[in-house]
């Protein structure tokens, strides 16, 4: 079983992830200018970034090896999308070091990604069966992908929103660059969130016959999307930003509810998105 070989996978990907991160903070060029562009100096700066990019590769050949196994692809339980969530918040924050620089950024991705990978360690909820037929169909795996790819967005914007509201307090500026950057994560996190809709609800017809049911699910997802548009609205009506960045935690937490927290309440029985 490659799943309790997870713990090996996951504690190699972490190391490089934190090597990597850590030395994003070291000055790793020498004073002397005319050392500062030789290929030493030039490899040495690339060392944090090969760090990340090694444990993104380590961790992904644990999801290929698993999928493979399986024979489906490991998006099907809670503990599966964990999975990818570990990864794609890494990514996400990745990403963002290499565009706008922010190195904190990819400590936070580091951390919130070490938790979710320690609950897959002590709870992993991964399921060796079949997949039943509602889930066996050509929607199945964009449609979870690009919501966990949506997830991992709005989980940094929520941690850029915190950070400049920590930051700057009551004196934020609208172009400050944490508040533009969390603009940006949202503008693409709520994308993918509403192509994630689209498919649910193409996925929905084809297997139960109707686009939209008003499940507890459904329900939470409409209300997760809202809340990110009322934010994109507030924000071009020009509010003041420290008020609107407040509507960011706010639709994380509709959005962890979304995710995980429909599973614990009481119409969950009920739910169609029940498996």
């Amino acid at each position: 079983m490659i799943w309790y070989s997870f713990i090996y996978f996951a504690a190699a990907a972490l190391l490089m992830w934190i090597a990597g991160t850590a030395l994003l903070y070291l000055k790793l060029q020498n004073t002397n200018s005319s050392e500062v562009n030789s290929p030493t100096a030039k490899l040495l700066k690339r060392i944090p970034e090969i760090l990340i990019i090694c444990g993104m590769l380590i961790f992904s050949s644990f999801i290929y090896l698993l999928w493979k196994e399986q024979g489906y692809p490991p998006l099907r339980t809670i503990g599966e999308t964990r999975l990818w969530y570990s990864l794609f918040i890494i990514i996400t924050g990745f990403l963002t070091y290499r565009r706008w620089k922010y190195r904190w950024l990819m400590g936070y991705s580091v951390i919130v990604s070490a938790v979710f990978i320690a609950v897959n360690i002590f709870k992993p909820e991964i399921h060796h069966v079949n997949l039943m037929p509602a889930l066996q169909s050509r929607w199945f795996i964009p449609h979870v992908t690009v919501y966990i790819i949506s997830y991992a967005l709005m989980g940094a914007a929520a941690i850029t929103a915190v950070a400049a509201l920590v930051r700057h307090k009551s004196s934020l500026s609208g172009k400050d660059s944490l508040v533009l950057l969390t603009d940006n994560l949202i503008y693409a996190g709520l994308a993918f969130l509403m192509a994630g809709i689209l498919m649910g609800a193409l996925w929905a017809k084809e297997a139960w016959g109707d686009f939209w049911t008003w499940d507890p699910k459904e329900v939470w997802a409409f209300i997760t999307a809202a809340v990110y548009i009322l934010y994109i609205h507030c924000r071009v009506a020009g509010y003041k930003t420290s008020r609107v960045l407040l509507i960011v935690p706010i639709a994380l937490l509709c959005l962890l509810i979304t995710w995980l927290g429909v599973e614990y309440l009481p119409t969950a029985q009920e739910s169609i998105h029940s498996y």
